[in-house]
């Protein structure tokens, strides 16, 4: 659990590349309502919302009263509502009533490794969430959460900023130079504002330009006004690109050409909001040729256009600088011809999509050798051929690139964490430890573990290639037979260094044979081993296969070195507790002693040590006989889980035999007499516990029937099976405290009537208790499996028992005490209890 956030990384505004993701997760789960919201510990807000009511649609924030999305900050983890107004967590939050919440499912949204918001869909009915729904709401989560984090990098990149402010300069340097006007239209209030150049041009001053559309309607020329609207509602309608070329008529009466581009905006709602862009004056086109000349020559973006066959006709100096070629060198040569690279690549379906729909295209994508740089490419058609406006952003890329890498690499180090934390057995957990390392830090992995007797073990693998799991599979079943003591991966786990090395090392320390000739076929250049270090020795090693196309980076060496180390320590760990459980295992077992076989009765026990090794020790159970003959049973379980607990349990244990056995009292008195004894003897600990006698007069023998008197401190109730099947829980009106919190308190008893033939049951809560659940359900579960049972023998009872409730991976101990009271013979002619020998009876 994590404190919200002081502030939100972005403020309470609507922002494009959010808005996106909303439209996305909308369309994708077909909800009315989707949000990206940020959260603070004072509010939440929206930069991206779809589907709100007003006011929230438009103030894009709401107090923490109305959050589920608060939720998803604290828990870092997803948060799934079927029915918000029915959920424990949320049914008094205000976005119920206010927002019309009533499903909901959030996925954490990261910046670097600190949860600030949530991707969230929201219904305004019931909803049972599709595990495709939650799949392509995370996926969404975790693409809006790296350009989140992109923001925040480019935000502390400074001189990058600054590099861009002298483009915009330039660009600023470029119009000017080049006679071009700016226009913005905001079609909410239908204001338009025209620059003092596209002023100039339409003949006009601030004074007599009416600032809106019909002004400017009114000054284009009427042949050409249905053209030109029709242009501007198709760059509205599409959010795409405006253009038209046209004429207008100047206050004097003369006509004058004007070519105008643009771009529609999207507002909050995603329908067009904004209509910017340039126009300058073409009337002396063929005049002006040196003009736009001067334009190119000016604009930090690359232009150049070819021809219907492609041939170079237009470079500007930016386009040479770029594609580092002159002009001389490049015009009237094929665009193909001269970059080979272009065939099949994404700029050729670019280029040729736009010139087969006549629509401009953009693409950015990667160029390869001599260019070996990322270009964003703006391709434009015309009658002549096609215009292309290229810049290069290598710079940008490489930067959203390492920050997807470090999220990536974040991600995967917290997924390694949770296995290796969560686990019930770290070495099951290792073995899948190349599931999660494969491809963030390489195409193939394999972990190797040494065991107690020094020889290594490949014990997991994984290829990101399909198709090369199953050989690297088999090629860790032989490699390391096939190893010379000088391969990397031998000096790793001899030497305990990291070992940079090739394919081709690797394979010339294989022997011949098959190992060798699997290795042959893995699509690996470069390997990385890195050892496994444990506190007093290498535990054993990662081997990292990088393949064509990939380098082990200083960051993803680093990365891998923090999960060996964290390997190594967790199988330190689980070392020490296995040998710490089994010492308490040991000690438990040795305490814990086979029942006594009364007259009559079937004593039958049982004790199962946790799979979690530091959840071992404190269950016990006892039974024997009293010196007046009577059936004692003990079942009790000591707080805490370790050697202590395991010692404390045998202490108390003694000490609970040594008063029964001296005193002949009930359970009353020899649990009161235990808390005495524990006081006095400063045995600092608290236990449950709860003891039961069996008591019989030679009426009740007569009868056919016994006396179970039993009390309970603070232990789970006994369960009794009568003949019949039916089945008791033998619960306390008021439970007595555990032992060890009070000496003086009062203990009392109760007794109930048992038929022969009735079987009872004392347990622990490692047999019915389990994570989410309540205890009347535990115990409903246990009933249950009791009815399944009936008519079996006792043993078979037992394990059946636990075989049903527990299933193999049981989080603590269990202890149980079955007693099965069968028929007896006619009541005997002396008393009715077996006296022990040595014991003088009054």
């Amino acid at each position: 659990m994590t404190a919200l956030p002081p502030s939100t990384p972005l403020p309470a505004a609507s922002d494009p590349a959010f808005e996106r993701f909303v439209r996305l997760v909308r369309t994708g789960l077909g909800v009315p309502v989707a949000l990206v919201s940020l959260v603070s510990q004072e509010e939440q807000v929206f930069p991206g919302a779809a589907g709100l009511p007003e006011p929230y649609q438009t103030r894009r924030s709401t107090p923490l009263s109305h959050s589920f999305c608060q939720y998803v900050v604290v828990s870092g983890e997803p948060l799934v509502i079927a029915d918000a107004r029915e959920h424990p967590l949320v049914r008094d939050n205000l976005a119920i009533p206010d927002l019309g919440v009533v499903a909901y499912a959030g996925m954490p949204l990261r910046v670097e490794d600190t949860v600030v918001g949530s991707l969230c869909a929201i219904d305004t009915e019931p909803r049972t969430w599709a595990e495709r729904d939650l799949a392509v709401l995370r996926d969404l989560a975790e693409a809006c959460s790296s350009e989140l984090t992109l923001r925040r990098t480019q935000g502390r990149n400074v001189e990058m900023a600054a590099r861009h402010e002298s483009d915009r300069a330039r660009w600023a340097l470029a119009m000017d130079a080049g006679q071009i006007g700016s226009f913005d239209w905001a079609l909410a209030d239908d204001v338009l504002t025209w620059d003092d150049r596209l002023l100039e041009i339409f003949g006009m001053t601030e004074e007599t330009f009416g600032g809106t559309i019909s002004a400017f309607d009114d000054a284009v020329h009427p042949a050409d006004s249905e053209r030109v609207a029709h242009a501007i509602q198709r760059a509205l309608d599409t959010l795409g690109i405006y253009e038209a070329e046209y004429r207008i008529l100047l206050p004097d009466g003369r006509t004058r050409w004007v070519q105008a581009r643009g771009h529609a905006l999207a507002g909050p709602d995603g329908t067009a909001e904004r209509l910017i862009g340039v126009a300058y004056d073409t009337t002396a086109v063929h005049d002006g040729e040196a003009r736009t000349s001067r334009v190119l020559e000016a604009m930090p973006t690359g232009y150049l256009s070819v021809d219907h066959d492609w041939r170079f006709t237009v470079l500007n100096s930016a386009a040479e600088r770029l594609l580092g070629q002159t002009r001389d060198e490049l015009l009237g040569r094929s665009l193909l011809e001269a970059f080979p690279a272009h065939a099949g690549s994404d700029f050729e379906r670019a280029y040729r999509a736009a010139v087969d729909t006549g629509q401009p295209q953009e693409v950015e994508a990667y160029y390869p050798a001599p260019l070996e740089a990322w270009y964003q490419v703006l391709c434009w058609p015309s009658p002549d051929g096609l215009s292309l406006f290229f810049t290069d952003v290598t710079e940008r890329t490489q930067t959203t690139r390492r920050a997807e890498a470090s999220s990536a690499r974040l991600s995967m180090l917290a997924a390694v964490a949770r296995s290796l934390v969560d686990s019930t057995d770290v070495p099951d957990s290792v073995a899948d430890l190349p599931r999660l390392v494969v491809p963030v830090l390489a195409d193939g992995c394999v972990v190797t573990l040494l065991a107690e007797d020094g020889r290594p073990h490949d014990v997991g693998s994984w290829h990101v290639d399909p198709a090369q799991r199953s050989l690297l599979q088999r090629y860790t079943r032989t490699r390391i037979a096939a190893q010379s003591m000088t391969s990397p991966l031998a000096r790793a786990l001899t030497g305990g260094d990291v070992q940079r090395t090739t394919a081709a090392e690797v394979r010339a320390s294989l022997v011949e044979g098959e190992a060798r000739d699997l290795h042959d076929q893995l699509d690996a250049v470069d390997v990385l081993v890195l050892p496994v270090h444990g506190r007093d020795r290498v535990r054993g090693a990662i081997t990292l296969y990088a393949g064509p196309g990939r380098v082990h980076d200083p960051e993803d060496e680093a990365t891998a070195r923090e999960i060996a180390d964290r390997v190594g320590l967790a199988l330190d760990n689980a070392a020490l507790l296995l040998s710490q459980s089994q010492v308490a295992e040991g000690l438990q077992r040795s305490l814990l002693t086979e029942p006594p076989a009364p007259e009559d009765t079937e004593i039958v026990v049982r004790y199962v040590p946790a799979t979690q090794s530091a959840k071992v020790g404190g269950d016990w159970y006892d039974a024997f006989l009293q010196p007046g003959g009577t059936t004692m049973l003990v079942i009790g379980d000591v707080v805490g889980h370790d050697i202590e607990a395991a010692a404390a349990m045998g202490q108390l244990r003694g000490l609970l035999r040594g008063i029964a056995a001296y005193s002949d009292a009930g359970p009353a008195e020899v649990l009161r007499g235990l808390d005495c004894a524990m006081d006095v003897l400063a045995v600092s600990t608290l236990a449950s516990a709860a003891v039961a006698r069996f008591e019989q007069t030679p009426e009740e023998r007569a009868a056919g029937t016994t006396r179970m008197v039993w009390s309970n401190a603070g232990h789970l109730p006994p369960v009794v099976v009568h003949p019949d099947g039916a089945i008791a829980v033998l619960t306390d009106r008021r439970a007595n405290l555990l032992l060890g919190v009070d000496p003086d308190t009062e203990r009392t008893e109760r007794e109930v009537l048992l038929a022969r033939g009735s079987t009872i049951l004392l347990f622990t809560d490692g047999l019915v208790e389990r994570r989410a659940s309540n205890l009347d359900d535990d115990i409903a579960r246990l009933q249950d499996a009791v009815a399944d049972l009936a008519g079996v023998g006792l043993d078979a009872l037992c394990d059946g028992l636990v075989g049903r409730l527990v299933d193999g991976s049981n989080d603590d101990d269990i202890a149980l005490v079955a007693v099965r009271l069968h028929p007896q013979a006619a009541p005997a002619t002396t008393a009715p209890h077996r006296v022990l020998p040595g014991v003088v009876t009054p």
